[in-house]
């Protein structure tokens, strides 16, 4: 009786879900709980459409002239518009292209270069390895008096000083779910003349971000997790507007000239944020990232974040009263406000214990050393997948599923 009661209040929840209808915008497979949109986004129906046509009409029957034909040589600006809008951005600031690693590269040179007096690049420990190893390979190249400075998350602030080039912060930690303060600290390295620049994997499409309220320097951030845009999707990378004109980045590409027809022999910057491209954009990819984008035109970002705190927060009270006594414990923070729209707890055995709760229809992931992870995309998850989630999790640390032995071998992805 008791689960009929938590049971029917899910479906009250859902059915007055103003974000409900979105879920038909997705293909989800029968029996599955999909958990994971922090790692990849749910296919986008319009995606599939979308590709069979750019696959079949515009590349299958227009060839090369699908460049001009199909408008494809400016859909980094194009498509960079559309993720604009879902982090405060205006029109022509932010570009599709490339991959997070490679955008935080460009990003961070010229970071760099736009404060030559300084060396130090600050960070902080609980950053995305690949944005340090970025950092710690840009360092190198750059000469040995330049350093990646890391402290603790709380210690960023105190840590910002003269000494400090640029501030480069993933605002959503990868692993807890943490979120930083964007305007209280950019506001602090901007007070000491430092660079800020952002990585917004983990937020862009998850809670509301406005690059323009805050002033951030730069940003990059990936196309695939909360904005769907599929495996390997483009990510993005954003630039100030009153920065544009000056700022140079590492890699100076083709697309990035001023003229890339003319094939001039000597590099001359794109003006606006052209010149943070630099490579043939990846049309298959991009069309799908465009696609996927479409879904959010009606989408009310405060809609979404009222939504993911709930489903955070139910979850949050689902597990600790039914899985605590299993040594579960909170890894995000507890206040909604301190964290982005995924959930971690620290869990004995826990990556055995997620590839039974995969192999049970519910997909999360694992992380080092010990977290379990969930993330929770209101497009297209809704209060009773997350309630069934945790009676699932229940029930595969009742039974001891996870001890199969199947579920003890590390694979390749975690």
């Amino acid at each position: 009786m008791g689960n009929r009661t938590v049971s029917d209040k899910w479906a009250a929840l859902d059915q007055n879900d103003p974000l409900g209808s979105m879920r038909d915008k997705f293909h989800i497979p029968d029996g599955v709980i999909y958990l994971d949109g922090n790692s990849l986004g749910c296919l986008p129906r319009a995606a599939v459409t979308r590709m069979k046509d750019v696959v079949a009409v515009e590349w299958g029957n227009s060839l090369i002239r699908g460049w001009n034909d199909h408008n494809w040589i400016d859909m980094p600006v194009s498509v960079g518009n559309k993720i604009g809008r879902l982090i405060g951005a205006a029109l022509g600031t932010v570009v599709a292209a490339d991959s997070t690693s490679v955008n935080l590269t460009k990003a961070l040179s010229a970071a760099l270069q736009m404060r030559p007096d300084r060396k130090v690049i600050l960070s902080d420990r609980g950053n995305f390895p690949a944005d340090l190893y970025i950092a710690q390979g840009i360092a190198r190249v750059f000469g040995p008096e330049y350093k990646l400075k890391l402290v603790e998350p709380e210690d960023v602030e105190s840590a910002l000083d003269e000494t400090v080039a640029v501030m480069m912060i993933t605002q959503v930690d990868y692993r807890t779910g943490r979120m930083h303060d964007m305007a209280q600290l950019t506001k602090r390295a901007h007070n000491v003349g430092a660079v800020a620049l952002w990585d917004l994997a983990h937020s862009a499409g998850a809670v509301p971000v406005d690059v323009s309220a805050t002033q951030i320097d730069l940003a990059v951030g990936c196309g695939y997790k909360y904005l769907n845009g599929g495996p390997g999707a483009p990510a993005f990378v954003y630039v100030r507007p009153d920065l544009q004109a000056n700022i140079e980045p590492f890699l100076s590409g083709w697309m990035g000239h001023a003229a890339p027809f003319d094939f001039d022999l000597d590099y001359r910057p794109s003006e606006g944020i052209g010149r943070m491209t630099v490579g043939t954009p990846p049309i298959l990819g991009l069309s799908a990232l465009d696609a996927a984008l479409d879904v959010w035109d009606d989408v009310d970002m405060g809609e979404v974040r009222a939504k993911s705190i709930g489903l955070c927060d139910l979850f949050i009270a689902e597990v600790e009263a039914r899985c605590g006594k299993f040594g579960l414990h909170l890894a995000s923070p507890r206040d909604s406000a301190r964290r982005g729209s995924q959930i971690s707890f620290h869990c004995p055995n826990g990556y055995a214990v997620m590839q039974a709760l995969i192999s049970e229809g519910v997909i999360g992931d694992f992380r080092q050393p010990d977290v379990i992870r969930f993330g929770f995309t209101p497009l297209y998850i809704g209060y009773g997948d997350v309630g069934r989630a945790a009676m699932i999790l229940e029930r595969v640390l009742v039974q001891e599923l996870w001890r199969n032995p199947s579920f003890q071998t590390r694979a390749k992805v975690t």
